[in-house]
């Protein structure tokens, strides 16, 4: 019993890893183009599409902490009412 759950599972992984393709999209025949967002001159390539600008990935800032540094005083930190 336990064999057979053992194989199924490694078939369907094995079925689910074969599923991918590596083709390029194309469009569908008889479809129409996408339409050329506002203010644009051409349509957005591919590869336009698909990079995040720099707002969506910003650059990481890896700056460690070099020594303890006491707070300064903060006048909005107040203690919650009550």
């Amino acid at each position: 019993m336990k064999n057979h759950l053992v194989i199924a599972t490694l078939a369907a992984t094995a079925l689910l890893g074969a599923c991918g393709s590596k083709q390029d999209l194309k469009p569908v025949a008889g479809q129409p183009d996408p339409v050329i967002p506002v203010g644009a001159t051409r349509a957005p390539t591919t590869e336009e599409l698909t990079t995040p600008d720099a707002q969506a990935r910003p650059a990481r800032s890896d700056e460690l902490l070099k020594r303890s540094e006491q707070r300064e005083p903060d006048d909005f930190d107040l203690p919650p009412p009550g």
